[in-house]
């Protein structure tokens, strides 16, 4: 699995650089996503821009992350989605869980 995490003013931006999160990266992710996911961050940001396909399992780490910061009412946000992904959400009736934005900036300037 391929990522980045970098930190702004307590907001976690996390770049997945893998084309598909699927069954292969999904344990590595949803590992990564327990420990960024505390209780001490004000929002995560989540940028898939690299991600042109997602399975269950993938969707089983999504909601993982929206279940670890909803918790503590922190809000999570998607960063430019693909189409595709975009339509799973929706199918899959979760969308709704999660904020999308179509860039970082756009991100951080909602949750500074």
């Amino acid at each position: 699995m391929r990522f980045t995490v970098e930190h702004s003013d307590n907001i976690v931006i996390f770049e997945l650089k893998n084309p598909s999160l699927s069954a292969d990266i999904s344990a590595k992710l949803k590992a990564e996503l327990l420990i960024l996911c505390q209780p001490n961050i004000k929002a995560f940001i989540f940028d898939l821009s690299h991600v042109d396909y997602v399975d269950s399992s993938g969707l089983g780490a999504l909601l993982l992350a929206h279940r670890q910061l909803t918790s503590h009412s922190i809000p999570i946000g998607f960063v430019s989605v693909q189409d595709s992904v975009r339509s799973l959400l929706n199918i899959s009736h979760i969308d709704d869980l999660f904020e999308f934005f179509d860039n970082v900036e756009e991100a951080l300037s909602k949750y500074e």
